[in-house]
This record gives C-alpha cells, structure tokens and sequence, in this order.
C-alpha cells in the first residue's frame, strides 16, 4: 500500500485494513465504472480520502458520478461520508474528538485537569529530551543568520508566529509566510547564511516537510522543532530541538507539545540576548515607543 506523509498517520495500520477487510467484503456486484473506483479505494485509500470527487473519477478512469454512485454501492450515502470513515478508520478524526481519557459525563474540573497534567507531562519530559548540544547549535546558527523564515502547519503555526515575534525582539531578522505557497517560493530563494525553523509536533506534516526540503535544498540551515528523534523532520534537519514527550490522545498532545515547543524557543531567545546585548540594545531601539504590550 502507498505511504503517505501526514499529520502522523501512514498506510499501514490496524484499523485501516480492518476497514479495508470490510469494503472487500462488501465489494461484489458492482457496476463496471462503479468497480475501478473501489479496486482505487482497495488499493489507495489515502488517496481516495484526501482527494476530490473529480480527483479520483481521473485517476480511476470514471466520471465523477460514478464516484459517488460507487460510495453508495458499498453503503455509504455519499463520497463525503466515505472520506470520513477513511479518516476515522485512519485515527486522523481524534483530533477533532475530546481526549479519549474524558468520558461524556467528565465534569469541568476533571476536564481541566486532565489538561493541566497533558502540558505538565510534556514540560517534564523536555527536560531530558532536548539536547543541550543541538540547542546550543542553534543559538550559534540564528546568531550569525541573514535572516530566518519560521513555518509550522495548524496548532504548530502558533509556535511558529512565537518564534518570530520572540526572536525578532532581540534583533533577529525573522519572517513568517502562513500561505505555504508563498513559503515554498521564499524558501526555494534562500541560500548558505539563511536558516528556516520547522515546527511539526509528528515530524511527519506534508506541507512543513516540503518547506524543511525546499530549506535543505536551497542550502539553508534547517532547524526542526518536534517531538521525537527518528521522524522525517527530525532527520532531515541540520539541527533537530527534540521536546520528548510519551505518546498523548491527539487533543492533548497538541497542546502538551506546544507548551514544550514554546519553552524551547524561549530558551533560544534568551541564550541570543545573553550572547550579543548588542543585538538586544538594538531591537530596544526599534520598539522604543510600542505600546504596552505586558
């Protein structure tokens, strides 16, 4: 089966074939135009679930109504309904769901505990994930740096815009591009003495992939801001900031990592001031008449 790069989740998987087990089973009898579309959905389902009607109609060699008859013809009411239960087959829908710790009766007060221990976990654990070296590498890179780009995708973009306000207060020249299409241009023009910082919590998020490769391939330095070691980010940067953190439901993880990612820019930008006041005097002067923003 293809593999594909997203928000954590590849082809392979347990409840995806059993899902897969379950379309076979209810897959014969079908018309001409209305089988090529199920053989595609057997054979790639991430495709069918992240694609358009007329997405798969071309790829199937069908028309688009046929697409949709086909979803019916295997019990669904539609070709929405489908790509949600592809979703949730795939574990990817959990992260619009409360955390799978909270039951429907949870209470307000257990809700917000439960939330308080996720960021408490993740805070802990940083402490022996990141490495003092690769912070260390770093501070030493955006130092000298021409400029910086910083992107991350969904709840890493608030990291990502973090680290730009943060840095750009101690006089580092720092850019954020939220429009990937836009990034992917300015960061395909970077060059030796540019950094880009990547921000993906799985490491394994399509569009911040894309920036990270576009970053290596134009020569920048690439700073990866993630979870764990051994993900497709971490791997393909020069430095990887590593926030650790076990396993967490999606809902959770999401805001546990953010406050480790947080905490690890923080500290970036503090060792940056601490090594050039110089740099800090100037961006005091920059902001000299701001309005209070404490």
């Amino acid at each position: 089966m293809k593999e594909e790069i997203g928000n954590g989740v590849s082809g392979e998987g347990g409840r995806l074939g059993q899902w897969i087990g379950s379309i076979q089973a209810r897959s014969g009898d079908l018309a001409a135009s209305e089988a090529k579309v199920v053989a595609l959905l057997l054979a790639d389902p991430l495709f069918v679930g992240a694609s358009t009607t007329a997405q798969v109609a071309a790829r199937a060699g069908v028309s688009p109504p046929s697409v949709i008859r086909a979803a019916r013809a295997i019990g669904f009411t539609g070709f929405t309904e489908l790509k949600i239960e592809i979703a949730r087959a795939r574990g990817t829908t959990r992260f619009f769901a409360p955390p799978e710790a909270l039951t429907t009766d949870a209470n307000l007060s257990t809700v917000l505990e439960t939330s308080i221990r996720a960021g408490t976990d993740a805070l802990t654990a940083l402490g022996g994930a990141v490495e003092l070296t690769a912070l260390d590498n770093a501070v030493g890179v955006i130092q000298h740096a021409r400029q910086v780009i910083a992107f991350g995708a969904g709840t890493s973009a608030t990291v990502a815009a973090d680290a730009v306000f943060r840095l750009r207060a101690v006089g580092v020249t720092t850019v954020s591009i939220p429009d990937y299409l836009s990034a992917m241009i300015a960061t395909r023009l970077l060059g030796p003495g540019d950094v880009v910082i990547a921000v993906s919590s799985t490491g394994r998020t399509s569009t911040t992939l894309a920036i990270a490769d576009a970053a290596s391939s134009a020569g920048a330095s690439l700073i990866a801001v993630t979870n764990q070691y051994g993900t497709p980010l971490a791997t393909l940067a020069d430095i990887a900031l590593v926030v650790g953190g076990a396993p967490l439901p999606a809902q959770m993880a999401a805001a546990g990592s953010r406050l480790a990612q947080l905490v690890v820019i923080d500290a970036l930008v503090a060792a940056i001031a601490l090594r050039d006041p110089e740099r800090s005097r100037r961006a005091e002067r920059a902001g000299i008449d701001l309005p209070d923003i404490s």
